[in-house]
């Protein structure tokens, strides 16, 4: 048994209350203590990485418990991407935070950080439904805290919308879990893919009850439409470094779909066949449309990031509803490159707002400090969001098109590409108010602002993580087709829970 894998979730759960109680006074130590952990979890992603890459599905009995019995933590291909990207793009929220002094406009940023890479990353280790439902709650508790950091009237009635919906999206994945283990009398995703395969005609409208209530909880982590109304405020309104960290809470919403749903509710399932697939594919479609629709009608910056990420959700899911390896594999890509997409657009947003001290798009105003600079990163970041190319998100949409072809096609082709075209002309009616339009603005005194180097190696980091993804795409998608083939042949994971009745669906 590997101990490494309980690392990611032991380590901030240690770390977190250890600061809190010897440094709530102290920033300097919060922030090597915070720092040194990022590094540590992202150390121990790139070795747990490792060992998925060269190995079948590995489990973790915490106490030597048996599953289903027992908690589980088990560790693939797809968990250890999810703590590498997560770990990434931490540490780059981190350092920005750090760099502008976000970390001292509340208490404990750096502790709610910890909590919050801890529920990340036993959400996409754990093995069983329960206690995805118990990591959805640490995610939730501390994200608000985050959400709120820093005070404000507009943050804390966002931050309220926020978790008045996770709240119900809780509600709800109790009723789907008491309707599965009333079923079945299991809740171990292994257990669950064995049962559920096998289950008697007569259980089978109640199973595929207890699966759409599991999809439209997933749906709101993802903000599918029309669950997607918290996220709009939420990341607009929310402290910049925080938004960018949220760019990975949406993908936990996706993950939990695509663990589920090629595990457990597999479109080979007699009980439930291809229902999810049908109900997930034009909520998709939708989704990529009304999030490009607010990238082209939003009136602040923030907003317009907040839709772009709605709308990269609305692609992913696309993907993923396909059901297919070769579909997944490139909804595996997209979603590396959204989620550091969505990261650097935040941060940018946030150098802008800092700078401008008003981010509307309703007006120009003069040029800020740094004004060129930021004006090529955000260029940069418009281009991968956007899907043009030469960045990573123009190959994505390639890859999605080229995998959805067949029935449908022709819809699916239409919205992303009519999509796309959109969503341009938003970005750059945006970049134009911000950066070219301020010249033309009446001149004032030059204004300053500090260096803040830390803050453009963040932004500089993960955009050269975005064009890494680009020029090392064939092995990375070699790489991520390995992992969706392996999503639809379960039996290694199975196996790997040494279920007391084995056997694989």
């Amino acid at each position: 048994m590997n101990h490494w894998i309980i690392a990611p979730v032991v380590l901030p759960a240690l770390l977190a209350p250890f600061m809190m109680l010897t440094m709530r006074r102290d920033l300097m130590l919060q922030r090597v203590f915070g720092l040194a952990g990022t590094l540590a979890l992202l150390g121990i992603a790139a070795g747990l990485l490792v060992s998925a890459t060269g190995t079948p599905a590995d489990v973790y009995f915490l106490g030597n418990w048996p599953a289903p019995f027992g908690i589980v933590l088990v560790l693939d291909r797809l968990s250890a991407l999810m703590l590498g990207l997560t770990a990434v793009l931490a540490l780059a929220v981190q350092l920005y935070a750090i760099s502008t002094d976000w970390d001292t406009r509340g208490r404990h940023f750096h502790v709610l950080l910890l909590f919050q890479l801890m529920g990340l990353n036993g959400a996409f280790l754990t093995g069983d439904a329960f206690n995805l439902f118990v990591f959805f709650e640490v995610l939730l508790i501390a994200s608000y805290g985050l959400m709120i950091h820093g005070g404000g009237r507009d943050r804390l009635r966002a931050g309220v919308q926020y978790i008045a919906f996770n709240l119900v999206g809780s509600t709800l994945f109790l009723f789907a879990l008491a309707t599965v283990y009333s079923v079945t009398g299991t809740l171990n995703f292994a257990d669950l893919a064995v049962k559920v395969a096998n289950l008697p005609e007569g259980d089978a409208a109640l199973i595929r009850v207890a699966g759409v209530l599991l999809l439209l909880v997933f749906a709101i982590k993802g903000a599918l439409v029309p669950l997607h109304f918290w996220l709009p405020n939420t990341y607009a309104f929310a402290p910049g470094p925080v938004a960018a960290l949220f760019a990975v809470m949406t993908k936990v919403g996706a993950y939990a779909t695509i663990r589920i749903y090629t595990l457990v509710f597999p479109t080979g399932t007699p009980a439930t066949g291809t229902l999810f697939a049908e109900i997930l594919q034009p909520a998709a479609l939708i989704t990529l449309g009304v999030g490009v629709l607010g990238v082209l009608g939003a009136q602040t910056l923030g907003r317009l990031v907040a839709f772009a990420a709605i709308a990269s959700m609305g692609t992913l899911f696309i993907a993923i509803a396909a059901f297919t390896p070769q579909a997944l594999a490139a909804g595996l890509y997209y979603l590396i490159h959204s989620t550091l997409a969505g990261g650097a657009l935040f941060l940018i947003c946030d150098m802008v707002s800092d700078r401008r001290a008003d981010d509307r798009l309703t007006r120009a105003l003069p040029p800020i400090p740094q004004h060129g600079l930021i004006g090529a990163l955000f260029l940069a970041g418009a281009i991968a969001a956007a899907g043009m190319p030469p960045l990573s998100g123009f190959l994505g949409k390639l890859l999605i098109l080229d995998a959805t072809r067949g029935p449908g096609m022709a819809l699916v082709w239409s919205v992303i590409l009519a999509t796309s075209l959109i969503s341009i002309v938003g970005f750059a009616r945006a970049g134009s108010t911000l950066f070219w339009k301020a010249h033309e603005s009446a001149p004032q005194a030059r204004p300053v602002h500090k260096a803040e180097p830390l803050s453009f190696a963040a932004v500089f980091g993960l955009l050269a993580a975005l064009l890494a993804l680009t020029v090392f795409a064939g092995p990375v998608t070699g790489w991520l087709e390995v992992t969706a083939a392996g999503l639809f042949d379960p039996a290694a994971y199975i196996d790997a829970n040494t279920l007391p009745t084995g056997g694989t669906p």
